[in-house]
Order: C-alpha cells, then sequence, then structure tokens
C-alpha cells in the first residue's frame, strides 16, 4: 500500500464499527429509486461499487414519515417495511465487498419543498416563507407532530438495522426541517422547541436518542451546516454550541458542512470555489468536540492527508469525486494518484440532473448509474481497426472505451495537443480539473493499443480513413463569426485565441455572454484587465445550471467586470465596440476586443461522409454541448462498435 496517503487510509473504528479506511462517501441523491421510493437494483449497484473506494458510503435522503409532509416522488423512503427487502439487498451487497454503508435519514425538506400542495402547507419550526415562493407562509409544526417525526426516527432505524445496515446519518444541514429548529433565523418559537440554543436543538438530540433506540450498536453522524452564507443565517462561532449539545445528545461523528438554499452553489461547490473550499472552520470544531468530525468540500487526496496527519479532522468527506471514479481510495492504495479520473465540478449531469428528476450521471464517468449494464466493458465480437478524428473530449473517449474493448485506435487531431477546446477552456486556475482530465486521457490511452497522430489533418480522401474499418468523427466546433462591420480588425481577438496567450490590451471589451465568455472575462478580470462584457439577451451565461451560475456571477462582480445586457454589437472600430439598446447607440472603448459569440459544428468532414458505411459522428460536430454531453457520446459510439 502507498504510504504517501497512509493517514487518509488508515483503517479505523467508528463507534465499534470497523472501516478500512477514514474516507467516507457523503450522501448525495441518485433518483433511481423506484416510484415508492425504494431501493432498486440500480440504486444498489451504484453504491456498491463505490465500496471499493470508501470505508464508509452514505446514502442520499430518505424520508421517515409522509404523516406531515407530502414524500416528493423519487425521493428514497423508510417509512414503511415496504423498503427492508430493498435495504437487505443494500446492506448485503456492501458485506460482499468488504464495506460498510450509512442510510441518511431526514425529517423533511420544509420551506425548502419542490413541490407546494396549497392544502398542504409546508411545515416547518415556525411559519417561515417558503425559499422560493415567499407568499407562501410554512405551518409550524405542533409539539404532539414534532414527538410522532421522532418516533418515526426510531422506527426508521429499527429497519434500518433489521436490514443489516452498518450506521445512519442523520440530515441536518442545507436548511431542511431539521435545520429550521437548529436555526434562529429560522426557529422563532416560544415551547421548549425554540429560544435557548438547548431548546432549539431539542428536536436534534431527540432524533439521535430514537435512532440509537432504535438501532442500538450503529453508529449515528449528523451532518451539520456549519455556515449558511446568508446574512442572518448560521456561523461556525454559533454552530459550535449546536455541536456541542449534539455530541452531549450521544452522536458519534459531525459531518461539517456549509451552505444553504440561500447560498446553494456551496451545497454543491462548483469550480469556481476551488479547492478545499470548506475546510476553513474544521480546526475550531475538532477543538471544541471529543467526538470525530469530517470535513468536505472539493477535498483534495493530499489536503485530506495532511488534515488528518496534523489532528485537524478524523474523516476525509468525499463526495462527486466518488462519483466520477469510485475506486477513489483504492488507486490511493495501490499508488495510482494520477490514475484516479478527477471531478470536474462541472455539476452537469450529477446535481443537474436531480434537480428536474432525472437518475443520477457524470460528465467524465459515462459508467454511472449504469453499473449493471456497463462496469464490464465487453469484449468487441470482431476487433476492427478504428480511426477517430479529433482529440477532444468526445474522440479521446471513445479511443479510450474503443482500445479498451479490443480496437486498435488511431487518433487524428490537426492541433499539437490533445484536448480540443477543453485545452483553452482549461486555462483559468478555477478550471484546471478540466487540464487534468486531458492529462488522465492521455495516461490512460499510453498504455491502450492507441495511436495519437497530432499535427495531422484528415481530409474525405485521406488513406488514413480508407484503411480503418470503422471512423469516428470528434471533429468539433468552430468559432461563430456574425456579419459585425470591422469585427476582423486588428484590435479583434477570437476567445480561444485569446486563453492560450494573445496579446491583450489592459481594456477588454468581450462580445458575447456565455460560458466562453464569462469564464475568461473573470480570468482576465482576476489577472488585473478592467473588463466589459455585452451580451445581446438579458442574462450572462443563461445556458449554465443554476448552481453554478451563482457563483459566477457573484465572482464576476468581485472582480469588477461590468455587464452590459440587452444591448447588440453593431461595429468595431479601432478604439472599441458600438452598441445598440433601448437607450440608442453607445462606444465602449477597448484597447482588444474579445469575440466570443459562440461556436457552431464542424460540419465539413461530417458531411463529405456522410454516406460512408461505418461513420459517425459525435459531440460538438453534430450540436454544439456541455463536455460531459461529448464525453457520454463518446463512449457510446466506441460501446456501439
Amino acid at each position: 500500500m502507498s504510504t504517501l496517503y497512509s493517514h487518509v487510509l488508515e483503517p479505523v473504528e467508528l463507534a465499534g464499527l470497523k472501516l478500512r479506511n477514514r474516507v467516507v462517501m457523503v450522501p448525495m441523491g441518485t433518483e433511481m429509486g423506484d416510484h415508492d421510493g425504494h431501493l432498486t437494483d440500480r440504486e444498489v449497484a451504484y453504491y456498491a461499487e463505490r465500496a471499493a473506494g470508501a470505508g464508509l458510503v452514505c446514502t442520499g435522503i430518505n424520508a421517515v414519515t409522509d404523516d406531515y409532509e407530502v414524500i416528493n416522488e423519487g425521493l428514497g423512503r423508510v417509512d414503511t417495511d415496504a423498503a427492508i427487502p430493498g435495504l437487505t439487498k443494500l446492506a448485503e451487497a456492501f458485506h460482499a465487498r468488504g464495506g460498510a454503508v450509512s442510510v441518511q435519514l431526514t425529517a423533511g425538506l420544509g420551506r425548502n419543498i419542490n413541490n407546494i400542495d396549497p392544502d398542504r402547507l409546508p411545515i416547518s419550526a415556525s411559519d417561515n416563507s417558503h425559499w422560493l415562493d415567499p407568499s407562501v407562509r410554512c405551518r409550524p409544526l405542533e409539539t404532539h407532530e414534532i414527538k410522532v417525526i421522532v418516533q418515526r426516527f426510531k422506527e426508521a432505524a429499527e429497519r434500518c438495522a433489521k436490514a443489516g445496515i452498518d450506521a445512519i446519518d442523520i440530515h441536518g444541514h442545507t436548511g431542511y426541517v431539521i435545520d429550521q429548529f437548529l436555526s434562529p433565523v429560522w426557529n422563532r418559537r416560544t415551547d421548549e422547541y425554540g429560544g435557548s440554543v438547548e431548546n432549539r436543538c431539542r428536536f436534534a438530540a431527540e432524533i439521535i436518542a430514537a435512532v440509537k433506540e432504535g438501532a442500538p450498536g450503529l453508529p449515528v453522524s449528523f451532518r451539520l451546516s456549519v455556515d449558511h452564507h446568508f446574512e442572518g443565517g448560521r456561523t461556525p462561532a454559533e454552530s459550535i454550541e449546536i455541536a456541542q449539545q449534539l455530541e452531549a445528545a450521544g452522536l458519534d461523528l459531525l459531518m461539517i458542512d456549509e451552505g444553504s438554499y440561500e447560498a446553494m452553489d456551496y451545497v454543491f461547490p462548483p469550480y469556481y470555489l476551488g479547492d478545499n473550499c470548506m475546510m476553513g472552520s474544521v480546526q475550531m470544531f475538532k477543538d471544541a468536540l471529543t467526538i470525530p468530525v469530517l470535513g468536505c468540500g472539493n477535498l483534495t487526496p493530499e489536503r485530506a492527508e495532511a488534515a488528518i496527519a496534523s489532528g485537524e479532522m478524523d474523516f476525509a468527506g468525499i463526495g462527486r469525486a466518488l462519483i466520477a471514479d469510485p475506486e477513489w481510495a483504492l488507486k490511493l492504495a495501490e499508488g495510482r494518484r494520477d490514475d484516479i479520473r478527477p471531478c470536474i465540478r462541472c455539476n452537469q449531469l450529477c446535481v443537474g440532473n436531480a434537480f428536474v428528476g432525472k437518475p443520477l450521471g457524470c460528465a467524465v464517468n459515462p459508467v454511472v448509474g449504469l453499473e449493471l449494464e456497463r462496469r464490464e466493458l465487453t469484449p468487441a465480437a470482431t476487433p476492427k481497426r478504428v480511426a477517430i478524428v479529433g482529440a477532444g473530449p468526445a474522440g479521446l473517449e471513445a479511443a479510450r472505451v474503443a482500445a479498451l474493448r479490443g480496437h486498435t485506435v488511431d487518433v487524428y487531431d490537426k492541433g499539437t495537443q490533445l484536448g480540443g477546446v477543453l485545452w483553452p477552456a482549461a486555462t483559468p486556475e478555477f478550471k484546471r480539473e478540466l487540464r487534468s482530465m486531458i492529462f488522465w486521457w492521455e495516461r490512460q490511452l499510453a498504455t491502450l493499443p492507441v495511436t495519437v497522430h497530432l499535427g495531422t489533418e484528415i481530409s474525405p480522401d485521406s488513406p488514413e480513413l480508407a484503411a480503418a474499418d470503422a471512423v469516428i468523427l470528434a471533429t468539433g466546433s468552430t468559432p461563430l463569426t456574425p456579419p459585425i462591420p470591422g469585427l476582423d480588425g486588428p484590435s479583434v481577438v477570437e476567445v480561444i485565441d485569446a486563453h492560450l496567450g494573445a496579446d491583450l490590451g489592459k481594456r477588454l471589451v468581450v462580445c458575447g455572454g456565455g460560458l466562453s465568455g464569462a469564464d475568461f472575462a473573470l480570468e482576465k478580470a482576476l489577472e488585473g484587465h478592467d473588463v466589459t462584457m455585452i451580451e445581446m439577451k438579458e442574462g450572462i451565461a443563461e445556458d449554465l445550471l443554476m448552481i453554478n451560475r451563482i457563483t459566477l456571477l457573484r465572482d464576476l462582480a468581485e472582480a469588477g467586470v461590468t455587464l452590459i445586457t440587452g444591448r447588440r454589437v453593431t461595429e468595431v472600430d479601432a478604439t472599441g465596440v458600438k452598441v445598440e439598446g433601448p437607450d440608442g447607440p453607445v462606444h465602449i472603448a477597448a484597447d482588444t476586443v474579445v469575440s466570443a459569440f459562440g461556436v457552431r459544428p464542424a460540419t465539413a468532414l461530417v458531411e463529405a461522409l456522410a454516406d460512408r458505411d461505418s461513420v459517425v459522428a459525435v459531440g460538438d460536430c453534430v450540436r454544439p454541448a456541455k463536455v460531459g454531453d461529448a464525453i457520454n457520446a463518446g463512449f457510446e459510439a466506441a460501446l456501439a462498435l
């Protein structure tokens, strides 16, 4: 076993439960349950695949009751004995692999509930407004109703124990019902469940006691948002008192977390928040408690190792990185750190899918959610010689999977660097995981029957295509250049060239407010440039997932980027840009104008080869989309060979 990460990988006991290492897969929803919210074989396979990558794997939230709140379709539930068969399958799958599994239980969503039933108001600690629709007021739970919910936790814990589950986590964060009791911003009660810290913690403390009574001997953890990140929300200093109350109630492990629905980006930290973004207050809690604490938030293996080695924390909470690579800890143990598939923190197919009720997926790991079908790649019945044109994300993933299935692969790209558009897109420090993804592909392909030919342009009559049994076209996209006078002038630089080091002046005007232009504007503003963005639509990066967009817009404002929306660029001249809007024409001075009007499919080769057999097109050359779409399309094309 590698000694570089010996503290992270150290076997440990948690309240008597033996764990193979100190890595905990923190709870994340899957939307893979059946119509009744019970575990399916598909969901069990997804979780069990991560048994090798974590000492303890936690499920997503499971409701313990629908007495007072409708359980949304897709949400897990352990409120009846009908949940036991699925839980038993889950426990057996983990124990067969030598792993341990924890089930997360929730009292409900309350003011965060997705669908509002006008005949059944959301419940809460007090008459709070719904987080998204302030016109909807929550109904405060009655004292006897609180007692019922506590009893339901005991019953749910009994079901988990009967099924052989190893531990239970209590969902106390992100402003859900339990958190609404803990926080004075949401708890204005005057009975024994409100007022003092002890009273506000009473509901949570009674739940901890009920779970321990229902599942004696099982470790109990609690996930607590120690910093809500909004005015009036809880701060770490206030959260320490709560953590101490929870410890006194018998808690075995505190999972330190941050965020709320008012600061959604901290709940699912995108790449803008950087590495280790929730570690700032972990030491405070370690010093204040005697029970183990867990830190999380875009943790790198190196930071996790250092924090555990120094005594800053006891467990490393890993979330989306274990979606991207279920063997995260196993590869560390085997000295294969560079073989860990990077999570690019895009939130596209994990959180993004959950938000619209779709099953969990992954932008960089197309096996996610399809472990039953895709875990073992079927060897090709007839190995082929495969030519792939384009070394971007779709082409590289297609090459990897095709080679793993036994095909011999040649990849051709007219550029001099792997990665296609990912390479320039990854120049900002906050997007460096994209570049890590390119290096990961490079390392994987080096061990497979894949030959990469850079600086090689392929035409319809190239002999390389004639010699291939199958051709995958992943030629990507080309910049969109609208017919704007002066856009071909000497002061204009295309955004990809700007990323790659073109000479830029101090004052930049970025024409186009999509994600490419916005990320570039942020990158250059952070470097000290004076940046203005112009967008014809009313918003910047409107196609970006809401969670990521929250951080992007905040960062753009903090970096001093001037945003001009609802305006159309009409001309570029030697001194700047002319813009037309509701208030008439305006001239904006610039030393350099950056063209970021988007892209269109590079279809020339696709169209020329449309009549040939055994040719398939994938990625942006079909339809420009996000990186996850390209990677998944490349995987599927290779799977179909």
